[in-house]
């Protein structure tokens, strides 16, 4: 017991809701499904989720976000936030907040508008705020229930706060392509991947790879890795590449 305790003592807790058909990935790429086949006119999770370990190294982790979709039979709205903190020896490594909403109204059975807004705060990648507008069209180009792809594209803008110092507001392209698998009656492969560009002089590229497995009823799991690459990253942070991988306990409300 002693030479586990010098090792590391875990401690992981998260809630949130699971849907066989959803997937909406606030990072990645946050388009609902269609409304008109939607089961239920309003979704709604939470989740939180602890990691601390002690001994030769001592570090902690904390994270909570939080999602709500009204569904009509055209339209959708969507609203959602999340926090991530992360500490090294009793100094902060990490810390990311976001918030966002969106819209979407079905053209047809495949074709869809789209809207959003988001703000993002990541200081230690060197970034004070981000706002991100875009809009634009959305096609359903596979619909299950076995395979399911949806791609969207459209401009936008951008206003950066940069930690260093500084400010610019860029226009730029938005597109995104979302792709689930049914594997098996309780597990689902998710590949998600979104681009923000202005243009050749500032991209961003965030990316999960995901597999769902259903335990029960109201209980899932999801596993995931995350990577976000920028070719023109804050001098305050030089590196391009991030990656995160996560598992997490879902509960349906």
């Amino acid at each position: 017991m002693k030479a586990f305790n010098k090792l590391s003592a875990v401690l992981l807790l998260s809630a949130g809701a699971f849907c066989h058909q959803a997937f909406a990935d606030n990072t990645v790429f946050t388009s609902m499904d269609d409304p008109s086949t939607a089961k239920k006119p309003f979704e709604g999770s939470a989740s939180a989720g602890y990691l601390a370990q002690t001994g030769n190294t001592t570090s902690s982790a904390l994270s909570a976000a939080t999602s709500m979709t009204w569904y009509r039979t055209n339209t959708a709205w969507s609203l959602w936030g999340n926090a991530a903190n992360n500490s090294s020896n009793d100094e902060r490594s990490s810390e990311t907040y976001n918030i966002g909403g969106r819209s979407r109204y079905n053209l047809n059975s495949a074709d869809y508008l789209f809207g959003q807004a988001s703000w993002l705060s990541d200081r230690f990648n060197g970034y004070d705020s981000r706002d991100v507008l875009t809009a634009g069209y959305g096609r359903q180009l596979l619909s299950g229930p076995v395979h399911s792809l949806r791609a969207e594209f459209g401009p936008g803008v951008r206003y950066d706060d940069f930690h260093d110092g500084g400010h610019e507001t860029k226009a730029l392209g938005y597109g995104a392509v979302s792709y689930q698998w049914q594997l098996t009656d309780t597990t689902k492969f998710i590949q998600g991947v979104s681009v923000l560009s202005s243009f050749g002089e500032d991209t961003t590229v965030n990316s999960e790879t995901g597999l769902q497995v259903a335990i029960n009823e109201h209980f899932a799991l999801k596993m995931a890795y995350n990577v976000t690459w920028n070719n023109n990253p804050p001098e305050s942070a030089p590196d391009r590449t991030d990656t995160k991988t996560t598992i997490q306990l879902t509960y349906a409300m």
